[in-house]
Order: structure tokens, then C-alpha cells, then sequence
């Protein structure tokens, strides 16, 4: 590997170059992971796309005066954006799972809990994006 020999070399003394050669050479069997694997991606910019919203939002966070109120927004944030993962618009999502829960108030047998998950094949089609995007 082209990076093993410019460390060996003793062209590169230190320096963020050298850093950067001594990353790879480090991280290389992680770094190559996608070689086996198809489903891994070559980057990481969907993960990073999906933390991109909570970035830009992130005054609107300041808001949040308890704990629960903290809780309660993660947990909508992550159902959220593994909505988005599954290529789900939110909103009717998040309107549909909710109206079919308050149906099942009164249950103790939440086996249809399983239809409302992100990637179940039951959701009706409202649910159901019209672009597509990106699979984290």
C-alpha cells in the first residue's frame, strides 16, 4: 500500500500529512470493510445527513427545560429520521402510527406494534415518501 511505503520512506517526519498516513495504515482492515460487505456504504454522509437537522436546529433545543421534555424530543427525533431512512414522509408517519395507537389504547397484546415499524411492508401508501432518499 502506497501509504506503508511513504511511512517507511522517511520522507515525512511529522506533520498532519504523516498523521493522516498513520491513520489509514491504523485503520486500515476498518477502512476496508465496504470490500466484503455491499451493504456498507463508501461514506458516511447519510449518517451525517441525518444529524444535519438536529445541528441546524439546535437553538430551537434550548426550549427544552426538563429531562422528559429532552426525552420525549430524541425519541420523536429518531422516529423521525428512521422514517426518512426508510424513505417515510414524517409527518404522515407520525400521524398514522399515533391514530392506529390511540385505536389500541386498551390493548395488552401490542403484536401490532409490528406493523407500524419504519420498514413494514403493511404501512398504507400515505405513508410512504415521494422522493426518495437515502437508506442509513
Amino acid at each position: 500500500m502506497w501509504a506503508k511505503e511513504i511511512q517507511t520512506s522517511g520522507r515525512l517526519t511529522k506533520g498532519k500529512t504523516l498523521e493522516g498516513i498513520n491513520y489509514c495504515i491504523n485503520q486500515e482492515e476498518a477502512l476496508k470493510v465496504f470490500l466484503d460487505d455491499g451493504e456498507v456504504p463508501l461514506d458516511n454522509n447519510a449518517t451525517e445527513g441525518s444529524l444535519r437537522s438536529l445541528c441546524l436546529h439546535k437553538h430551537a433545543w434550548k426550549l427544552i427545560d426538563s429531562i422528559d421534555g429532552a426525552q420525549s424530543s430524541a425519541i420523536i427525533y429518531s422516529i423521525t429520521e428512521t422514517a426518512k431512512a426508510n424513505n417515510l414522509n414524517p409527518f404522515r408517519y407520525l400521524e398514522y402510527i399515533l391514530t392506529v395507537m390511540k385505536e389500541h389504547q386498551e390493548d395488552t397484546d401490542y403484536r401490532f406494534m409490528e406493523e407500524l415499524l419504519p420498514w413494514s411492508e403493511q404501512l398504507p401508501e400515505i405513508c410512504k415518501s415521494k422522493t426518495k432518499t437515502t437508506n442509513v
